[in-house]
Order: C-alpha cells, then sequence, then structure tokens
C-alpha cells in the first residue's frame, strides 16, 4: 500500500492525513520515501544547498517552554546579549565566508525591540546580505518596522500543531496567537519559515501528519523538522529523544508535499546521531544554517545538549561542509535561495 502512497505524493503532492500517518508509520517505507523526495528536490530546487549563516545573538527569553533550555526558568542557563557592533562584524564575517543570507535567531528578549534591533537590520542589509529573523511573536506593526528596516525572512516554528499540547508545552502561550503571528508574516510579505519537533512527550503521528497539511495550507517557504532533544535543565529532561528514523521519513513527506519549499538539514540531527546531516541532505532537504557565532557563545546557546559542531570554528564548519555536499554530488548554491515558484514545465 504504502509504495502507490510515495507514487502519489510525488506525482500529485497531495495525500490526506490518513495517508500520511500511514506513512509516518512504516519504517519500511523510509528508504522509498528519501528517494522519491530525493527526485522532487532534485527537480523542483536543483543540486544547489544553500548556506546560511547563523548569528545567536541573544540567549535570554520570556518563555517558559518546557524543552526549551532557554526558557526563563533555567537559572543554569549561562545568559548573554551580544552587542549590535558584534551582531555586524559576524554578519561581516558571513559574508566573507560567502553566506548570502544571515539568520539572526534569538530567544524572545525584550531588550531588542524595534528601536535597537532596526539599526543592526539596516547595516547588515547594507553589506548586501539576505535578513531571517528567528525571534519569536511580535505584533503586525512590529513586524512590518522589521521588515522596513530590512528582514525578507521570518522564522516562527510551530512545534505542534495539537492545540491542547502546544498549550501545555509551552505555558503562558496560545495557539491562535502563534496562528495568527504566521498570518501577519504571510500578510505582509515575508518568506515564511515555520516547522516540527518530531517526539515531543504526547505526540501522535496523527498530530505530525495534520503538521504537514498545516505546513501546506500555510504555504510556508520554509520548513524546519527536527527531533526532540531532552535537555536536562528542564521539565521534560528525562523524557526519551525524538525518533531519527520518523523525523526522515517526516522531512522527505514534507518534500514531497510542499516541493519547492526550503527545507534545512538541522543541527538537531547531527547531534543525536554523526552523519544524520548527510541523511537529510539524501531525503529531500536543501538548506544548511551554518553557525558563524564566535568562541564561547556557541555553547551558551544551550537549547539541549551536546549540540553538534559546537567545537567547531565558523572557518572549520564551511570547509567540511562544502567537503561533505562535494563527495554526495551537490554544491553550494551562488544565490541567496529565495523560493522559486515555478510549474513542473519549468524545471
Amino acid at each position: 500500500m504504502w509504495q502507490r502512497l510515495i507514487e502519489k505524493a510525488e506525482k500529485e503532492h497531495r495525500l490526506c492525513e490518513g495517508e500520511i500517518a500511514a506513512l509516518l508509520s512504516s519504517p519500511a517505507a523510509e528508504e522509498f520515501l528519501a528517494a522519491a523526495a530525493d527526485r522532487v528536490r532534485k527537480r523542483y530546487v536543483g543540486d544547489g544547498v544553500h548556506l546560511r549563516g547563523l548569528i545567536e545573538f541573544s540567549n535570554i527569553c520570556r518563555r517558559s517552554c518546557l524543552y526549551c533550555g532557554l526558557r526563563r526558568e533555567n537559572e543554569k542557563a549561562e545568559r548573554y546579549r551580544l552587542p549590535p557592533e558584534e551582531i555586524v562584524r559576524l554578519a561581516r564575517k558571513a559574508r566573507g565566508y560567502g553566506y548570502k543570507t544571515v539568520v539572526l535567531q534569538g530567544g524572545e528578549d525584550s531588550f531588542w525591540n524595534v528601536d535597537r534591533l532596526s539599526p543592526v537590520l539596516r547595516e547588515i542589509r547594507a553589506l548586501g546580505l539576505v535578513i531571517t529573523l528567528s525571534i519569536g511573536e511580535c505584533s503586525e506593526a512590529e513586524y512590518r518596522a522589521l521588515k522596513e528596516a530590512g528582514a525578507s525572512r521570518f522564522l516562527l516554528r510551530i512545534e505542534t500543531t495539537d492545540r491542547e499540547l502546544y498549550e501545555r508545552l509551552d505555558p503562558g502561550m496560545s495557539f491562535a496567537a502563534r496562528c495568527a503571528c504566521l498570518a501577519s508574516l504571510r500578510r505582509l510579505g515575508y518568506e515564511v519559515g515555520t516547522g516540527s519537533l518530531v517526539g515531543l512527550p504526547g505526540q501522535s503521528v496523527a498530530s505530525l501528519a495534520h503538521d504537514i497539511l498545516f505546513f501546506q495550507a500555510l504555504d510556508a517557504d520554509m520548513v524546519g523538522i527536527g527531533p526532540f532533544i531532552p535537555n536536562g535543565e528542564t521539565p521534560l529532561g528525562k523524557a526519551a529523544a525524538g525518533d531519527i528514523r520518523l523525523t526522515r521519513r517526516m522531512v522527505s513527506l514534507v518534500r514531497l508535499l510542499l516541493p519547492e519549499a526550503n527545507i534545512p538539514a538541522t543541527t538537531a540531527m547531527e547531534t543525536l546521531a554523526r552523519g544524520a546531516r548527510a541523511g537529510i541532505l539524501r531525503a529531500g532537504a536543501n538548506v544548511v544554517m551554518p553557525n558563524v557565532t564566535e568562541g564561547d557563545f556557541r555553547r551558551k546557546y544551550a537549547l539541549y545538549p551536546g549540540k553538534a559542531y559546537v567545537r567547531d570554528t565558523p572557518e572549520e564548519c564551511r570547509l567540511s561542509l562544502r567537503e561533505e555536499l562535494s563527495q554526495m554530488g551537490r554544491f553550494v548554491a551562488e544565490d541567496a535561495g529565495f523560493r522559486r515558484r515555478r510549474s513542473i514545465e519549468d524545471t
């Protein structure tokens, strides 16, 4: 049965929730799913891999998400906030590494309001770089001002579309408010990124299937899928980690059902199993976000323990990644990696 479903997904790019759940639940289908996703990836977005330099500029967060090491109740977190000139300096170095995009990622840090962040965005945009922001929930007016200052993309992960689970794991937050933020970003003309954690305690396969249909309905431009990794300094510290294989099937299905989307091979996968990044790139992914944050700040941005590449320098990350892609028959894309909306006849 799953062979027929994979053929349908590859040809029509649509499945119902039950069909998605059936494929997610079929370990035997994994390599066939990956092969189909890789064909669709090649056909729609090509062999180029887009590198986006990640700058983790603040690990201060006002939220209390039960799974995240940056949660405000984590007293063992070594908090930091990079000064504006340091953020710009790192962006300049990212440009020197050949990256066309930088991703400014931080906790929901109220210090970084629009007035403080906008001048930084203008300086980075003046360098010729495309800016992705990942700073959580804002008002539509704030999102508009940040876009006017130079941001082109925004990554706001939903983590799970199970409303009850979302609000239990993210106390004080509202699923409806999260969805409203994503709708605001879409209205304002951002490239919109979102994504899921696979393996959250209480999550079902049906919920993961619903996540994919949510991404499709949103027409997400970028979708990041990663496994849940427990952090010992959080309430979920003793929970089991997410299943890498299930995560890989999830990535493949996202590619099959959102063929034009940009899909990163996440650091979380490589953290759980060395070599997993290559496996994800062979299962539909076309983006990698090398960390350009320098020094001990890389270690301090501790969403989860044992983060891969935390001891590597940005230059070492860049060189090893280029070599890895070359060995796979892939290459570093030279453009900024905006989503290319095109019909299959154009590929």
